[in-house]
């Protein structure tokens, strides 16, 4: 009984879900400073970051999912009480992130290029894109560690260090945005190539204070870190087997969102400069959402882990309920004043105004997503990655083809191009939730 109460405690929740919730904001940081701070550079700049962000974390969604992999699996193995096998997990992923980011840094610096300008109609925005990814690609090296670090503390539902590396990792971006984007202290005035490389540098830090943290505070006998190989294939194996699954939902998932701001792209720099601001803003409101779904996928994990899988379904609703709860706040406020938001990321008065139908309509998105992340994370916390890499492309399937009719071949205002998000997650709330109900994932073995 004592078990259960702590199972479905909102408190236990809040206590996991929290620290994830400032680590990820000191990560959407790095995105909003870039974006307030060049959108006070120039319209080109700030398409140019947006477009070469979203290039880059559509590769780094590919370290993401291998991390969501392991991370279902640590979380399974916690559950079991089997902690010896934890470090193991942690440390071939570890391996294989680093190959991928040397594969993926060479690919992206030879190859980038010749990608975007297939992509890009603008010789002026293409050119700030390739010069803000000639630095920001460097960051692979560091995320391969910060992803691997992420997952195993959040698989042992240890995620308080996430608040302090939060820390770090924001106020070292912030004061290298302002010192290189415009030039304090002494430094030379970088612009778009400022933000980029104090992007790289954060990244930095975290994974060094990662490293250090774990070091001196983390019993390595205990989790498995002291009897280790160098190359286990037959366990590398075992996580790729969750892991690839998820690795191809993120990257599909994030590169339908490319797609959205390359059609965005052809309505000019100037359409492309609010979706950029509108992008900011949404991302910086999902991360309570990201937060609890990250909880609930390792809660289940856990729980499937101590054989109590009658237990997931009232806790995806209760984790969904709080999910709801905080959203409908944060969007009512959001609604009430959106220019003061705006503000923050340009004092341009007709990108604040033009931006303001497309908060609203992101708004009922995220409002839909509050359920529906909960729910589809829960899916991948079951183990079963392929049925939500199959939910995801039916649903981005019909995504796409949003993007194409509203932002390419009738090239409708922004915000009913902003549509696709509503129409995406309540396609994902669906299919989370018809699995749940009638599939038989409760003995699922990984």
């Amino acid at each position: 009984m004592q078990q259960q109460i702590k199972t479905y405690t909102n408190k236990h929740i809040w206590n996991i879900s929290f620290p994830i919730i400032i680590g990820l904001l000191a990560q959407n940081i790095i995105n909003v400073t870039d974006t307030a701070f060049l959108g006070r550079v120039g319209e080109v700049e700030l398409g140019a970051s947006a477009l070469g962000g979203l290039f880059y974390i559509c590769l780094f969604t590919i370290f993401f999912g291998f991390s969501t992999g392991a991370q279902i699996i640590i979380g399974r193995r916690n559950g079991e009480k089997n902690y010896a096998a934890i470090g193991p997990v942690m440390t071939q992923g570890l391996f294989f992130l680093m190959i991928l980011a040397i594969v993926l840094f060479g690919l992206s610096y030879f190859y980038a290029g010749n990608i975007m300008r297939v992509m890009i109609s603008s010789d002026v925005i293409w050119e700030a894109t390739m010069t803000f990814l000639k630095w920001r690609i460097i960051g692979f090296f560091f995320d391969a560690f910060n992803v691997m670090f992420r997952a195993f503390y959040v698989g042992i539902t240890k995620t308080k260090i996430l608040t302090l590396n939060a820390i770090v990792m924001a106020l070292t971006n912030i004061v290298l945005d302002y010192v290189l984007i415009f030039g304090k202290f002494g430094f030379p005035e970088m612009g778009l190539e400022g933000a980029a490389i104090a992007s790289v540098i954060a990244e930095f830090a975290s994974t060094l204070f990662y490293v250090i943290y774990t070091f001196f505070t983390i019993n390595r006998k205990k989790y498995g870190f002291t009897n280790l190989k160098s190359v286990d294939l037959k366990l590398l194996g075992q996580v790729l087997e969750i892991s690839i699954y998820t690795m191809f939902q993120y990257f599909i998932s994030m590169g339908t969102f490319l797609l959205f701001f390359i059609s965005v792209e052809r309505h000019g720099q100037h359409t492309l400069a609010i979706a950029n601001i509108v992008r900011s803003i949404y991302i910086v409101m999902f991360i309570p959402l990201n937060a609890l779904s990250a909880t609930s996928n390792t809660l289940v994990s856990n729980i499937i882990g101590e054989g109590k899988a009658g237990e997931v379904m009232p806790l995806v609703r209760r984790i969904s309920r709080i999910s709801f709860l905080i959203m409908l706040t944060c969007v009512i406020l959001l609604c009430l004043f959106p220019k003061a938001v705006l503000s923050v990321y340009t004092n341009e008065i007709s990108l604040i105004n033009e931006s303001v139908p497309s908060i609203y309509v992101i708004s009922i998105a995220l409002i839909i997503s509050s359920i529906a992340s909960v729910f589809f994370n829960s899916v991948s916390g079951t183990g079963n990655t392929r049925a939500a890499l199959i939910l995801e492309i039916g649903v981005l399937t019909i995504y796409t083809v949003y993007i194409y009719l509203t932002g390419m071949y009738f090239k409708l205002p922004i915000h009913i191009c902003f549509g696709a998000e509503i129409i995406y997650f309540i396609g994902l709330f669906i299919g989370s939730a018809v699995y749940l109900r009638f599939a038989d994932w409760q003995k699922k073995k990984i």
